[in-house]
């Protein structure tokens, strides 16, 4: 054969290879583009599965492609497979950096699984490349006030609602992120924006009808309370809040009337019972009003009975029996609220209170200690607690009990007098070195002070 003939052989050859291989490069596309289009139509009628292999089919061909790869996390993230959503949205990112969707996802699978820190950081890339998005400002900002950052959340939330006044879940939140910044007025005006965005919405309704309450605005407050009342008409317990918000603004009678009528429709409701007992109650105990405490024990009675009886139902059970001067039967009921979890503090100090009266000292310091135990607050009330706790630990002959009891209370209160009832006890205890050290910490504070001086004089 001769060369010419070998030259054109071989061109054939070679055009028939790349005819080939373009043959082939365009069957993969079109296979890549209609396994695509399969999984996007399985997507769109929620058929997770088919949608995920589908999206795999079109990986297998281009395992380059940030779109599949974005597709099949959306997938699995519909399916509820988070892990998986979240691996497959982190390559799409890294295939495209300059990619929105990916990051925004990203947020959302993260926000889910709680990891709140995490979907910040994916919300806050997305903004850094996309900063007029009101809808990402916005979950940049839900993220950052369920991650705790409450200040950092503000201008974020801010910017939401600058680019889109219309958003009320946006303005909702601004309210909340503005009311622990002591910004009252700026989170009452945010919250009445939310509510007259979206009347149907009950959450910003709840806050600001508290927060018009504490600022004194009880009418206006009342009127959010009924508003919640009337979109949940099938819920007892929002009649119940609109009944107490009548009764903390003095209208009992009114209070008492929607809570009669609720109780008409929902006959075995303890929600009803219980607030119908606690505005007799509350009106009973400042005026002495007999009437009013009968007809607390009759709302409050009926609750007591049975193993799942709450405590707060037991606490103004206790409340009123101790009211009607029922002393051993008021104790009774304190007891069993305060052996009901959660247990509130101030039923312990009921039951000390009481349990003081019916000379029951044992009672009385337990209780005292585990108010101790159960609160965390610093201020008078701990310290006055912890001085009675003293008294009552050394009239049971319980000195390690009393100097333990005032050295705690010298830490919340380090006043004169409460130093000298320490330095007593330790002096009684034969504790010299430790009352001669009580002393001068306690002159330390006070230099001057000549009780102090004359009782130091007299230990030395």
């Amino acid at each position: 054969m001769s060369r010419g003939a070998i030259v054109a052989l071989l061109v054939v050859v070679l055009i028939g290879g790349l005819a080939v291989a373009v043959w082939t490069a365009v069957a993969r596309e079109r296979d890549y583009e209609d396994l695509l289009a399969r999984g996007d139509a399985a997507l769109a009628a929620d058929q997770t599965d088919v949608a995920v292999e589908a999206y795999s089919g079109a990986l297998a061909l281009k395992d380059t492609s940030m779109v599949a790869y974005l597709r099949r996390g959306e997938a699995y993230r519909r399916r509820g497979d988070l892990g998986n959503a979240i691996r497959d949205l982190r390559a799409a990112s890294r295939l495209d950096p300059s990619a929105e969707r990916p990051l925004e996802l990203l947020g959302d699978v993260n926000y889910s699984l709680e990891r709140y820190p995490k979907a910040v950081e994916s919300y806050q890339q997305f903004v850094a490349l996309d900063e007029r998005n009101p809808r990402v400002q916005y979950k940049l900002g839900l993220a950052m006030f369920r991650a705790g950052d409450t200040a950092g959340a503000l201008p974020v939330l801010q910017k939401a609602v600058s680019l889109n006044d219309r958003l009320a879940e946006a303005h909702y939140l601004l309210g909340l992120c503005l009311k622990p910044q002591g910004r009252r007025a700026e989170a009452v005006k945010a919250l009445e924006k939310a509510v007259a965005l979206a009347p149907t919405m009950v959450a910003p309704r709840e806050v600001l009808a508290e927060m018009l309450e504490s600022a004194g605005r009880s009418r206006e407050a009342i009127g959010q309370f009924e508003s919640v009342a009337a979109l949940e008409p099938d819920r007892p317990d929002r009649q119940t809040a609109v009944a107490e918000a009548y009764a903390r603004s003095g209208k009992t009678d009114v209070a008492v009337g929607i809570l009669g009528r609720a109780a008409e429709r929902y006959p075995d409701n303890a929600v009803v019972y219980l607030a119908l007992g606690r505005i007799w109650l509350d009106t009973a105990e400042p005026r002495r009003d007999r009437m009013a405490l009968r007809k607390a024990i009759e709302a409050l009675e009926p609750l007591t009975r049975g193993p799942r009886t709450s405590g707060e139902a037991l606490t103004l059970y206790g409340r009123a029996l101790i009211l009607s001067g029922d002393l051993p039967g008021g104790a009774a009921a304190l007891a069993q609220s305060a052996d009901r979890l959660p247990v509130n503090p101030g039923t312990l100090l009921l039951l000390a209170d009481v349990s003081e009266r019916l000379g029951r000292t044992a009672v009385v310091r337990s209780a005292l200690e585990r108010w101790v135990a159960l609160t965390q607050e610093s201020g008078s009330t701990r310290s006055a607690v912890l001085e009675r706790l003293g008294d009552v630990c050394l009239r049971l002959n319980d000195e390690p009990g009393a100097i333990r009891a005032w050295h705690k209370a010298t830490e919340v209160n380090p006043a004169p007098a409460v130093f000298l009832r320490l330095a007593a006890a330790e002096l009684h205890a034969n504790r010299l070195a430790d009352a001669r050290a009580t002393m001068a910490q306690a002159l330390e504070r006070n230099p001057r002070n000549q009780a102090l001086l004359d009782y130091q004089r007299r230990i030395q």
